[in-house]
């Protein structure tokens, strides 16, 4: 079995920072890309930054210069730094792997709520 699991979200002010970590755990050959994915309320899920296993990384645009995401391939780890968040960042977010077991498929995890007041 192969599980993500999320951690770091919380309840923030305006401005503030937090940074999500994703874990993974069990059996696996390989993890290639991740992302961080995030759904707000009445809204689709989106994309709001994925990184491959080599560390290029691409973000959504209402992202671009507050987030930073990354990875520690030694720890099966992924990251997510957040900061000057806003309240239109409210959302619950969620790890995506695509990762290499028998086969190769996505995962996720069960997601992290983090919440930005104004």
């Amino acid at each position: 079995q192969v599980q993500l699991v999320e951690s770091g979200g919380g309840l923030v002010q305006a401005g503030g920072s937090l940074r999500l970590s994703c874990a993974a755990s069990g059996t696996f050959f390989s993890i290639n890309s991740m992302a961080w994915y995030r759904q707000a309320p009445g809204k689709q899920r989106e994309l709001v930054a994925g990184i491959t296993s080599g560390g290029s990384t691409n973000y959504a645009d209402s992202v671009k210069g507050r987030f930073t995401i990354s990875r520690d391939n030694a720890k099966n780890t992924m990251y997510l730094q957040m900061n000057d968040l806003k309240p239109e960042d409210t959302a619950v977010y969620y790890c995506n792997a695509d990762i290499r077991a028998l086969g190769v498929r996505m995962y996720w995890g069960q997601g992290t709520q983090v919440t930005v007041s104004s």
